[in-house]
């Protein structure tokens, strides 16, 4: 038979670890901001979807709630990064390179006109983007060389890192911006409506977006292959490190209608070096806890995986609380340390 004293006491210790639990709880909470902002590219594009779906998951997850905030371009949101009033960004990592370097260290192509962001920090490295020339469904072209003294969008003052994916998909095929027609557009949807209205043959967007779709719908496009070739490979990888190229499967998705080569490159989480350790370490559990979720929510998530996030290949240092969630979790080894250190001092 139970001892009743015993079993007072047993209660007693529980209902004290549960006050414990809670009165944890409510402090940890409240070293949390009520929302986190989260900038990415305008609505449409897949840098918008993966910032929606992080947006989501961190808020499924609380207490803290995640807002996505789209901007025109990474060049008009970096900024806002590298000061914390954005909380996180997702960038490419070599947009992500060029900005933390800054253009007195870096040039691409003889240029470097995005803002110097010193202060930006590795939240997370994501899954490969997959980025392919766009032409209209009917068009005549059959490869990358064949965009030669055609009209293809350029310039992107607002959407800097597209006049980069220009440059490495043409050199795929030993093609320069001298080679074409420029059709001077803002920033990449704007590209894709140019050929949709006729006043462009060429354009460039990521494969799976939501203005590719659209479009597609419209006036019926694919994407044009690049050149796959270990030449063609050699060639974008020289024109902007950081890329490389790749064949996706015929229906891969929208418009690639036969096996296609493609541009491909990592995207990134980036938060900012004055973000708090509270705020990183509660937004990478929410999203470590759930990755499970957010395939469901679009197909850039498939290889957002957790084997992917921490890596010695990545262009912008990680936050400090990154790198401790990553040692907690046994992912974080000694080329990373290496890496991390010769990041670090090019902004000291």
């Amino acid at each position: 038979m139970t001892n009743p004293k015993s079993l007072i006491y047993f209660l007693v210790s529980v209902a004290a670890a549960v006050i414990r639990l809670a009165s944890w709880d409510s402090a940890n909470a409240q070293k949390l901001p009520p929302s986190v902002t989260i900038g990415t590219n305008p609505a449409g594009s897949v840098f918008y979807a993966v910032g929606a779906g992080l947006a989501k998951v961190i808020s499924g997850a609380g207490p803290m709630q995640s807002m996505v905030q789209p901007y025109t371009g990474t060049s008009t949101l970096l900024p806002l990064l590298d000061t914390g009033e954005l909380d996180f960004a997702i960038i490419n990592a070599v947009e992500s390179n060029l900005a933390y370097q800054g253009p007195a260290k870096l040039k691409i192509g003889g240029k470097n006109p995005m803002p110097h962001v010193p202060n930006a920090r590795l939240i997370m490295r994501g899954s490969p983007l997959f980025i392919g020339l766009v032409v209209k469904k009917d068009s005549p072209f059959k490869s990358v060389q064949d965009a030669k003294g055609r009209r293809v969008t350029g310039e992107y003052p607002a959407n800097l890192a597209i006049w980069y994916h220009g440059y490495a998909a043409l050199a795929s095929g030993g093609v320069a911006w001298d080679d074409v027609k420029v059709v001077p557009v803002p920033a990449v949807n704007e590209g894709v409506d140019a050929i949709v209205q006729g006043r462009a043959e060429v354009s460039i967007h990521a494969i799976g977006a939501a203005k590719v779709k659209e479009a597609d719908a419209a006036v019926g496009v694919r994407h044009l292959p690049l050149d796959c070739s270990a030449q063609g490979d050699a060639r974008v990888r020289k024109a902007v490190p950081g890329y490389s190229t790749t064949t996706l499967k015929s229906g891969f998705s929208t418009g690639i209608l036969a096996d296609t080569c493609v541009l491909t490159f990592d995207i990134y989480m980036l938060g900012h070096k004055t973000l708090s350790n509270d705020v990183v370490q509660a937004a990478l559990k929410a999203v470590w806890d759930n990755t499970d979720k957010l395939p469901p929510l679009h197909a850039q998530f498939q290889e957002w995986t957790h084997d992917r996030a921490a890596s010695a290949d990545v262009t912008v240092p990680y936050h400090p609380a990154a790198v401790q969630f990553y040692k907690e979790k046994n992912l974080w080894n000694a080329k990373m340390d290496e890496a991390q250190k010769k990041l670090l001092a090019v902004n000291p």
